[in-house]
C-alpha cells in the first residue's frame, strides 16, 4: 500500500475526528466528502460511494466513543437524554436503513438536503440562556426527546450517516441542552446510533477494511484531542462553528440535488 494513500487517509481520519470531538458530531458529515474527493486529487485510488459510506460507518463508531471517554468526567454527560434519545434514534435508524432499500439515489439525497436544511435553520436561532443553567439543573421534554431522535433515527438511516449534526441542534434549539451537555451527550448518542450503520455496512460487505483501520486509529488519535479543545473554547464559538459547518453540508447536498 502506497505510504502517500496511508498519510491522505490517516489526515482525513484525524481531521475529521478532531471536529468530530470538538462538536459532538459524528464526522461523516465532514469526512464523507473528504473520502470521496481528496484521494483522486492527489492521483491516488478513488473510492465509491458505497466503500465511503462504509469506511465511515466504522470510523464513526471509534470517533464517538473516544469522544465519549474523554467526556467521561466533569458531568456533560446526562444519562437520562443519551438513554431516551439513544434508543429512539437506534430503533428509527434501523428502520430507516431497511426502508431506504426501496428509495432511488435521488430520494435518498432529497432526505439527507431536507434534513440538513432544518438543521441548518435551527443551528441560526438565538439560543439565550442555554448555557446559565447548571448541570445539576438541566431539564427537559422526556418524549419530544425520544420522538425526535426517532424521527433523525429514520432519516440518518436512509441516508446511512450516525445523525449528530440533526440531533445537535435539536438539543440545543428545541430540548434547551447546555452547549457542553449537548456535545458530551450527543456523541454517547452517535455512538448507539452508529452501532446499527457499522454492523448493517460489515454483513453486507461495503467495509474496506484497510483504510477503515487506518481511519480508526486516527480517530482514536484524534477524537480525545478535540473534545479536551472543545471543553476549553467559548461555547458561542462552538456553536457558530457548527451551524457554519451544517450550513456548508446543506449547501453542498442541495448543489448535488438540483
Amino acid at each position: 500500500m502506497d505510504i502517500g494513500f496511508i498519510i491522505t487517509i490517516f489526515l482525513i481520519g484525524f481531521i475529521g475526528s478532531y471536529i468530530s470531538g470538538m462538536l459532538g458530531i459524528g464526522g461523516s458529515i465532514i469526512k464523507y466528502p473528504m473520502l470521496l474527493y481528496i484521494p483522486p486529487i492527489f492521483g491516488l485510488a478513488a473510492f465509491s460511494a458505497h466503500e465511503v459510506s462504509g469506511i465511515s460507518a466504522v470510523q464513526v463508531l471509534f470517533a464517538s466513543i473516544s469522544g465519549v471517554w474523554a467526556y467521561r468526567k466533569g458531568g456533560y454527560l446526562n444519562k437520562t437524554l443519551i438513554i431516551y434519545m439513544g434508543i429512539s434514534v437506534l430503533i428509527g435508524s434501523i428502520i430507516g436503513s431497511f426502508g431506504s432499500q426501496s428509495m432511488s439515489e435521488n430520494g435518498i439525497n432529497l432526505v439527507y438536503g431536507i434534513l440538513a436544511i432544518i438543521a441548518a435553520v435551527m443551528m441560526f436561532i438565538p439560543k439565550k440562556g442555554i448555557d446559565d443553567i447548571p448541570l445539576d439543573q438541566v431539564t427537559f421534554n422526556k418524549w419530544l426527546a425520544a420522538i425526535l431522535a426517532l424521527i433523525v433515527g429514520l432519516g440518518s438511516g436512509v441516508v446511512g450517516a450516525a445523525g449528530g449534526f440533526l440531533l445537535v441542534p435539536i438539543m440545543l434549539v428545541v430540548l434547551k441542552i447546555p452547549t457542553r451537555v449537548t456535545i458530551a451527550s450527543s456523541l454517547a448518542i452517535t455512538f448507539i446510533s452508529s452501532i446499527g450503520a457499522t454492523v448493517g455496512k460489515l454483513s453486507t460487505g461495503q467495509v474496506d477494511y484497510y483504510p477503515a483501520l487506518i481511519m480508526v486509529i486516527a480517530s482514536i488519535l484524534a477524537a480525545p484531542l478535540g473534545a479536551m479543545a472543545g471543553k476549553k473554547m467559548n461555547t458561542k464559538i462552538l456553536q457558530i462553528i457548527l451551524a457554519v459547518l451544517i450550513l456548508a453540508t446543506a449547501v453542498k447536498i442541495w448543489m448535488g440535488i438540483l
